[in-house]
């Protein structure tokens, strides 16, 4: 017994044997504690996570499985170094270590937690990863130097290093960027307008001024659209944002509004036919709703009929075959009634 307790006390380093068992003790403790929680604690929680109906709890319970083996060791070892006396040096290390670690994971969770946000926002919004386009990796790049850069200053702050003058002339530095970087910045940020207002996406037709086209990409400082001749217009983000833009992809119906000329010999009772004509037409078009059909006015060449009626669709190829069909129908009861159609004329009537 007196071996036993002669070996206990035997001192090394200013620490005697039992200290040095007492910090193993804790640091298996720990280790065990730690393992039971990542095994049966997190488990469990993970498991009540996916029966809820949100999915950022998923996330968080994913996030604290992420955490490295190597992580629970140093915090475990840390804790169990705190029993022992060690020089000033190992200890200032220990700490610096811990500061970087503990800031690191931290800075990490939350750039993964940002970009898991974004990617459910883009998700809601229907957008695949394919059409996310430059604006998306732009911010979740952003995000993640703002935090990474916050948390490389938090680190230095908290190992006793002046970070003051390191900010003075990052911000000084940064407002230079800016003021250099002006239009660049500007279109970059309409960039972020446009992924979170869509105002239009790709695959859309839009009309910018006399200028048309299907949205091709939706860069940081250009948007780039097809025109129908076959050409690439290339517009800036800025301007796309700055002006009014017609997007003809979110049209659910055309309204179609057009005239019909009789010429001024046509009988009462054919003139009356006419309506009834142009209904049965439009009817006769799957797509097409006829609003309404009047003998307006009489003209200088002809007696005018106004017809308004929607096609169905927001196709551009469908709307014009609808039409072409609706046309042809209504000649071809012309045709058939006799009614003439006028065109632009002018009768002089000579006076001896």
């Amino acid at each position: 017994m007196n071996l036993i307790n002669g070996t206990l006390d035997y001192v090394l380093w200013s620490n005697s044997l039992q200290d040095y068992l007492i910090a193993l003790g804790l640091l298996i403790g720990f280790l065990i504690v730690f393992k039971i929680f990542k095994l049966i604690v997190l488990t469990k929680i993970g498991r009540w996570a996916k029966k809820t109906k949100t999915d950022l709890d998923d996330e968080l319970v994913q996030m604290i499985e992420n955490i490295p083996g190597i992580a629970y060791f140093f915090v475990s070892l840390y804790i169990a170094l705190q029993s022992l006396i060690i020089p000033n040096l190992a200890i200032k290390i220990m700490n610096a270590l811990l500061i970087i670690l503990a800031f690191f994971w931290a800075t990490k969770s939350a750039s993964d937690l940002i970009e898991f946000i974004l990617a459910k926002h883009a998700k809601k919004k229907g957008i695949e990863r394919k059409e996310k386009g430059n604006a998306y990796f732009a911010m979740v790049l952003i995000a993640k130097i703002i935090l990474w850069g916050t948390g490389f200053m938090l680190v230095l702050s908290n190992l006793g290093i002046n970070i003051s003058a390191l900010v003075a002339s990052l911000g000084i530095g940064g407002i230079a960027i800016a003021l250099a970087a002006q239009n660049i910045l500007s279109d970059m940020f309409s960039s972020f307008s446009i992924y979170f207002d869509k105002p239009f996406e790709i695959g859309d037709y839009i009309v910018v001024g006399d200028q048309s086209g299907t949205v091709k990409k939706i860069g940081i400082k250009t948007t780039r659209v097809q025109a129908l001749q076959g050409e690439e217009i290339v517009f800036s983000n800025k301007e796309l944002t700055s002006t009014m833009v017609r997007n003809f992809k979110k049209l659910k119906k055309r309204r179609i509004v057009f005239e019909i000329h009789a010429t001024y010999d046509t009988p009462n009772s054919k003139m009356e036919k006419i309506p009834t004509i142009i209904d049965k037409a439009i009817k006769s078009v799957k797509l097409c709703d006829l609003d309404r059909a009047h003998f307006r006015e009489f003209g200088d060449s002809g007696l005018i009929f106004e017809v308004v009626y929607f096609i169905k669709s927001s196709d551009y190829k469908e709307n014009m075959n609808a039409r072409q069909e609706i046309n042809f129908a209504i000649k071809e009861a012309f045709e058939k009634e006799k009614i003439n159609m006028a065109f632009p004329t002018q009768t002089i009537h000579m006076v001896k």
